[in-house]
């Protein structure tokens, strides 16, 4: 059976919504929903793409006790397979705390406990696990095991995707897709414009390279044009899982062997199906919702 492996960032997210604007010094906000729901890069995208049909199989860092009874519950009737995760009673977990106002959003966190103090709270990937699938998408946060994932899938020939990478990683310059955030920009690329970060970046990798800050995205290969495209207008409720749903269409594009007009048109749309959804987790676009926006 054809699936997707994800390496990468699995977590408890506890997210927010308040009534009205942002909280501010000294003030009281109501709030009017929350939820405790799986979260972080790899748990959206699985579930992302287990709305739309694909079969999936996880692994990254490792769910610690106070996480592991949500992440069991959430994914026992989808088709999302977690027996690879390494479940750690040693340790409470990750989570992250998301408050999300009309005109804005923060998070705070404690993602930062699966390296603590020395601690290397991750798998190294399977090998088998990469042999068998069809398409990849690796997180690069996690050091020897990011690079490992990286490795098999250059060696079984397996297609990934990744995100924020440096134009001298291991694991961009074989990707077959690599996405850069407006985030990933700052931080990879400070004092660049995006022109400039988008040249070295495509002069350095064998894949597409799509980056979507700005009012444009921007993407294209080395030795080609660089294409832009305006992203969906949508009335968005929550804007917070937008990278993540772009990332799940990228990996669902490779798995439909999507030219890069295509892929790029359809994670696009599929960010921006997420956008009018809240929470993401149990409101997951579906393909028709999607395929309706891009016509």
């Amino acid at each position: 059976m054809a699936y997707a492996y994800l390496y990468g960032m699995i977590l408890a997210t506890n997210s927010f919504m308040l009534k009205d604007s942002f909280i501010a010094p000294d003030s009281y906000s109501e709030i009017a929903e929350k939820y405790r729901l799986p979260g972080g890069d790899t748990g959206n995208c699985a579930t992302i793409l287990a709305g739309l049909g694909v079969d999936v199989k996880l692994d990254g860092n490792h769910i610690g006790k106070n996480v592991a009874p949500l992440i069991r519950k959430f994914y026992e009737d989808k088709n999302v397979d977690i027996t690879s995760l390494c479940f750690d009673l040693n340790y409470d977990g990750l989570e992250d705390y998301v408050l999300i106002g009309s005109e804005a959003k923060a998070t705070f966190g404690s993602v930062g406990e699966f390296h603590k103090n020395g601690q290397r709270r991750w798998n190294i990937p399977k090998e088998g696990d990469i042999a068998a699938c069809k398409v990849a998408a690796i997180d690069p946060y996690f050091e020897d095991g990011t690079e490992a994932a990286a490795e098999l899938c250059n060696f079984y020939g397996k297609p990934y995707v990744t995100i924020d990478c440096r134009h001298d990683d291991y694991v961009f310059r074989h990707a077959a897709v690599t996405i850069i955030s407006g985030e990933g920009l700052k931080k990879q690329y400070p004092g660049k414009t995006t022109e400039e970060a988008y040249n070295l970046l495509t002069e350095n990798g064998e894949g597409l390279v799509i980056m979507t800050s700005g009012d444009n995205i921007i993407y294209g290969r080395r030795g080609g044009e660089m294409n832009t495209r305006i992203p969906f207008t949508v009335e968005a409720v929550c804007t917070l899982n937008a990278d993540d749903a772009f990332k799940a269409g990228c990996v669902y594009g490779l798995m439909m062997g999507m030219n890069d007009d295509e892929l790029v048109c359809f994670a696009a749309a599929c960010a921006a199906v997420s956008v009018t959804k809240f929470p993401l987790a149990l409101h997951s676009p579906k393909l028709e919702e999607i395929n309706a926006l891009e016509k």
